[in-house]
């Protein structure tokens, strides 16, 4: 549960937060009745407004790597502002997307679920969410009194399910399913366009694909229209203006979700060109890159299996780092507006990406892989100073987290019961210091190059295992973080391998695949991308 808030200012906390030469401190007052004090503002008159229980804002990216911050130590990304919120409270250093892509990810970040419980293991558009996932995050802090906002990206279907949100302003990007399926009435799912078609700048006839850039593309070039028309400018502005027009005597639980870094890779000018101008980093390419040669198209701008030209990479990199600086700065510009409105001290913000990008590891691009680039993601935890004003802060823990963890974290922080349906945990222990009995390590898994693609991990090692031929691969993340050796063979690590498979089989034992028999790993199995009693809801 939430401590109560002080009666002051946090001393250390940014400078931004404090008050103003003159004026009055914030004040704590008594709460109603057998509950917590309510902190004041330091406003007079109509702004007075009680705060009984935190704001919880959830940042959300697209397709960024867990390596991509400098305050991980990246050799190229600067991320100034993010590195700024990871000092102020937790960063999860071993934080994986067990099913690294847009939908099955976002489905284990909304129900806090495993997907041995959710059923996604793999990318399937057209399953109704509120059928197949009807207990969310959302719904639950709704339920508790919390006014829920989304803004940005959900990727969820229908496209206007709500999932259990007060309201939702929608860009999912280009999505094919949805711009297709849905006869290409473009407006009716994507607020941003709708928006962007009013400014004098673009006019009706205008969309967010006249540059002509794709969403899986590796092509990269700087935006052509004014900054502030950007999809990463329009979802910091819906927030702001939510923030201007909420209730002000309900705490708010806000969903800020970005589609970028994901493709298209246009950022501003001055973002690309950052990194175009910058050092050109050879990506790792491992000795085993061999065992999917057969899925190989070398120079197709939409690969996910083949090497670009060097002059394509680096510019496909400059677009990528290039998006993820603009979100950086566009974050900064979200905090300062939490703090005009006298928010950033009662508002735990929480920043994570869906899953990774592989940009050219092992001649690899996009995600849906177990390695790296694809799978390990940022997750940082920043709790309320008002309410949690002891926490420490500048941690970095390397216990194994994955996207589940978030419901579970999001709803201790709002001091709201966590439903039986979540087999995540809340990471609020962690944030606080301690150091609970945690989990030996975690099970992704995702379809891909026509077979399953399973993995077990604890952060320090990673075995692997590809369903079509029963490829077998193992990692040691502690002397090799960029998976360059394959040490699966190697006789000094046959026991580990074993116990590692061993752990795997555990996983699979009686899945409906039948990738388990008689205590082994059976290879060509039919694979799927859900769950049977997912797939006889889906739209045919």
């Amino acid at each position: 549960m939430p401590v109560d808030p002080p009666p002051t200012a946090d001393p250390t906390a940014p400078a931004r937060v404090g008050p103003a030469p003159g004026d009055p401190e914030p004040v704590a007052t008594a709460g109603p009745a057998g509950g917590p004090p309510l902190l004041i503002s330091r406003a007079a008159g109509p702004r007075r407004r009680p705060a009984s229980r935190p704001n919880v804002l959830v940042i959300c990216v697209d397709q960024w790597r867990g390596d991509a911050l400098s305050a991980a130590g990246h050799p190229v990304v600067k991320t100034p502002h993010l590195d700024e919120l990871a000092g102020q409270g937790t960063r999860f250093s071993r934080a994986y997307s067990a099913t690294p892509t847009c939908v099955p990810a976002r489905v284990a970040m909304f129900t806090g679920q495993s997907q041995e419980r959710h059923g996604r293991t793999g990318y399937r558009d057209g399953v109704p969410f509120h059928l197949a996932h009807p207990v969310t995050m959302q719904s639950t802090l709704r339920e508790a009194g919390y006014q829920t906002q989304a803004v940005g990206k959900m990727h969820v279907y229908p496209e206007r399910s709500r999932c259990g949100f007060d309201d939702v302003r929608l860009h999912d990007g280009f999505l094919h399913f949805g711009r297709r399926y849905g006869g290409r009435h473009l407006e009716a799912h994507d607020d941003y366009l709708r928006w962007l078609r009013r400014q004098p700048e673009v006019g009706a006839g205008g969309d967010y694909f006249d540059d002509g850039v794709g969403c899986n593309s590796m092509v990269a070039i700087p935006w052509n229209r004014p900054e502030h028309l950007h999809p990463t400018n329009w979802v910091v502005q819906e927030t702001l203006d939510f923030l201007d027009r909420r209730d002000p005597t309900a705490p708010f639980f806000a969903w800020v979700s970005f589609h970028r870094p994901h493709a298209p890779f246009n950022p501003p000018q001055w973002a690309f060109d950052q990194y175009w101008h910058g050092p050109r980093v050879q990506p790792p390419v491992g000795d085993w890159i061999g065992e999917f040669e057969e899925f190989r198209r070398d120079g197709y701008h939409q690969t996910v299996m083949g090497r670009l030209d060097p002059e394509s990479h680096h510019r496909a990199m400059s677009g990528y780092y290039g998006n993820i600086s603009h979100i950086d700065l566009q974050i900064n510009r979200l905090m300062e507006g939490l703090a005009d409105h006298e928010l950033f001290e009662e508002t735990s913000i929480v920043f994570v990406s869906d899953h990774g990008e592989m940009m050219g590891d092992h001649d690899m691009y996009r995600k849906s892989v177990g390695y790296e680039g694809s799978a390990h993601v940022p997750f940082v935890v920043r709790p309320a100073p008002a309410f949690f004003p002891d926490v420490p802060r500048g941690q970095v823990v390397d216990d194994v987290t994955e996207l589940r963890d978030l419901m579970p974290t999001v709803l201790e922080m709002a001091g709201v019961e966590v439903p039986a349906t979540v087999d995540g945990r809340s990471l609020l222990p962690h944030v606080r210091g301690e150091r609970p009995g945690w989990r030996s390590e975690i099970h992704g898994e995702h379809t891909h190059f026509e077979q399953s693609l399973q993995w077990v991990t604890d952060g320090r090692r990673k075995y692997l295992w590809a369903s079509a031929r029963g490829v077998e691969q193992f990692f040691d993340l502690e002397t090799d973080p960029h998976e360059l050796h394959d040490l699966s063979t190697d006789p000094s690590r046959a026991a580990e391998v074993a116990d590692w498979r061993a752990r795997l089989v555990g996983y699979l034992e009686g899945r409906e695949e039948g990738f388990v028999a008689d205590g082994e790993l059976v290879t060509g199995r039919p694979v799927r991308t859900e769950a049977s009693w997912v797939s006889e809801l889906a739209v045919r």
